[in-house]
């Protein structure tokens, strides 16, 4: 299902701010355009991504003409930038996205003492799971 929310982007002196008023001004950037709005994508999908995952409702999108730029700005002390401004829209389709950037399990080569691995072996460790467990504990990520 395709996901489409007001972004408002702010031409600063070293590229894009981008902020999503409806999403409790969610902001992400980017040194050109192109990155910015690539970033705003990433951005969105990554937020209602995890409220659904977290069992939150996202609010729903404003219209594009109820933006009220001078605001958002003045509210964010972005006003010397308010002249270079303008609102888009940015839609992505969660599901699809997390599939490919969230979900996606990424194949790893890595070396550990061939006793090491005996020993794992004999107790039918599941490599991947321990590493994932191993590295979400070392990140403070939970589980």
């Amino acid at each position: 299902m395709l996901s489409a929310y007001p972004a408002c982007f702010f031409k600063e002196e070293n590229g894009y701010s981008v902020i999503f008023p409806d999403l409790n001004h969610l902001a992400t950037c980017g040194e050109t355009l192109d990155e910015a709005l690539a970033m705003a994508v990433d951005c969105l999908a990554g937020y209602l991504y995890w409220m659904e995952e977290d069992g939150e409702s996202a609010p729903p999108p404003s219209s594009i003409n109820k933006i009220n730029l001078a605001a958002i700005a003045e509210e964010l002390d972005l006003d010397a930038f308010f002249g270079e401004s303008f609102v888009n829209i940015i839609t992505v389709d969660v599901a699809e996205y997390a599939k490919t950037h969230f979900k996606k399990s990424v194949k790893k080569t890595l070396t550990i003492p061939a006793w090491l691995n005996a020993a794992a072996l004999e107790h039918n460790i599941n490599f991947s799971q321990v590493l994932q467990d191993a590295l979400k504990s070392k990140l403070h990520l939970g589980s």
